[in-house]
């Protein structure tokens, strides 16, 4: 969280700061009008540089993702600064709307305009942008409302998951307008500036990882078929455990990472944690898929051996550490995904650790729950079946109590946010490291 956190204020203060260091006489306006205008200008120059970093996250940079710690951390990021985008492009907005109004209702006097700027002594680059302003503010207004409607719609948790993924998409177009839009509004002597360098660095960024997103082609290079090989429904988990059986391209993954799955004919890729070992002589995967959303409710119902398989990724850094000796393992419903393929990667590859894993869910599938009893066991891992109306919520205080050595353990989670997020308060508030606390933020909306 750390890394993501640094990032996002990093960018607001970086951003900031080079526009105040051109455009120091923001601190000096005269008049509101000469102020209005240059929040304008600041709030936009903003939310195009955060919009560019938006788009960039949305092509899955390996590099990135592995530095934030994750593409789980990488999304938690783009949702941040999706919410501040919508925030700043509505002050944008607000600053350039505002006054207009006010000056209808007679609340603010009309500027005084001077003559209009002869052609002839300007730039040709200036007199081209001036002859397109407002073609670009019109795009500018509609695409601003276009978008409002879409990062709203990717925020509601309610809306399918394949309109949240076709927003993505129309979006990207979004942005290629507003590019246009801001080529021509910016105050043209910011051009030969800092702020002009890097936005336009930004904005061939963005531009191209919108060509990316739109032509379909993220995580191309990552990308493999296979196909289904078996399918069987967990009832007591609400889930299936599907196994898939790669074309040859799957090169491999560490234990506890996930990837991207589109199959048939579906159009979208779902994120699913792989919960399967890889080995030499291998040649596919397994993943559960718990029924969440609209996708995964019907799969039971759709999905059979022998349908094709889109695989993308590996992706992910929540992974087996086999350096840290005394350990934590806490998994809550559907997160213990993660740790089949750990305690499967433990069986095939035996290192000496002392484990504590804490299976908590209201029930489990009894062949699931037989599997990973076999692997604990075979792993030399001590595993706690917790069950809530049996032994009550599990709390940080009852783990500290359970466990002698917690305070040199490195403790690993995987479930709901705010279950992790307690235990680590917790934890941390009894001397635990904050560096020694790892959560899978599973989130991708």
């Amino acid at each position: 969280m750390k890394s993501i956190t640094r990032i996002y204020f990093g960018t607001l203060i970086a951003l900031t700061a080079l526009w105040l260091s051109v455009n120091p006489d923001i601190f000096g306006a005269n008049d509101f009008i000469g102020f209005r205008n240059l929040m304008v200008q600041y709030t936009g120059f903003l939310a195009i540089g955060m919009m560019s970093l938006i788009l960039f996250l949305s092509t899955r940079p390996v590099w990135l993702t592995r530095r934030l710690g994750g593409l789980d951390k990488a999304y938690r990021l783009h949702k941040w600064l999706g919410i501040t985008v919508l925030v700043v492009a509505t002050m944008h907005w607000l600053w350039r709307m505002v006054p207009k109004w006010a000056v209808a209702l007679d609340i603010l006097e009309a500027p005084q305009r001077g003559p209009r700027p002869d052609g002839s002594a300007m730039h040709w680059a200036q007199s081209l942008l001036l002859e397109q302003r407002g073609l670009a503010e019109t795009m500018g207004e509609w695409a601003f409302y276009i978008a409002v409607a879409l990062i709203l719609v990717a925020l509601t948790k309610r809306i399918p998951y394949r309109w949240f993924a076709k927003t993505h998409t129309v979006l990207a177009v979004v942005y290629l307008v507003l590019v246009f839009h801001a080529v021509v509004l910016l105050d043209f002597t910011n051009w030969a500036t800092p702020v002009g360098y890097v936005l336009a660095i930004m904005l061939l960024v963005g531009a191209v990882s919108s060509i990316i997103v739109l032509f379909g082609q993220v995580g191309a290079a990552r990308r493999s078929t296979g196909k289904v090989i078996e399918v069987e429904y967990l009832p007591e988990m609400k889930s299936l455990e599907i196994t898939i059986a790669s074309d040859g391209g799957w090169k491999g993954h560490r234990s506890g990472q996930f990837a991207f799955a589109r199959f048939g004919d579906d159009k979208e890729s779902h994120p699913f944690t792989i919960a399967s070992a890889w080995g030499d002589g291998m040649s596919g995967l397994t993943i559960i898929a718990k029924k969440l959303g609209d996708y995964t409710n019907r799969l039971d119902q759709t999905l059979k051996p022998g349908d094709p398989v889109v695989l993308e990724g590996p992706y992910g850094t929540f992974t087996l550490d086999r350096s840290q000796n005394h350990q934590i393992w806490i998994s809550g419903g559907i997160g213990l995904t993660p740790f089949v393929a750990w305690l499967e990667d433990l069986v095939a590859n035996p290192t000496e650790l002392e484990i504590d894993f804490y299976q908590v869910a209201p029930q489990c599938d009894d062949k699931l729950m037989a599997r990973i009893k076999d692997l604990a066991k075979r792993a030399g891992v001590r595993l706690h079946q917790w069950r809530d109306a049996r032994d009550g919520f599990l709390t940080g205080e009852k783990l500290r109590n359970d466990v002698t050595h917690w305070h040199k353990a490195g403790v690993w989670f995987c479930g709901p946010r705010q279950f992790g997020q307690n235990i680590q308060n917790d934890l941390v508030e009894a001397g635990l490291s904050p560096r020694a606390f790892h959560q899978e933020l599973f989130d991708f909306r």
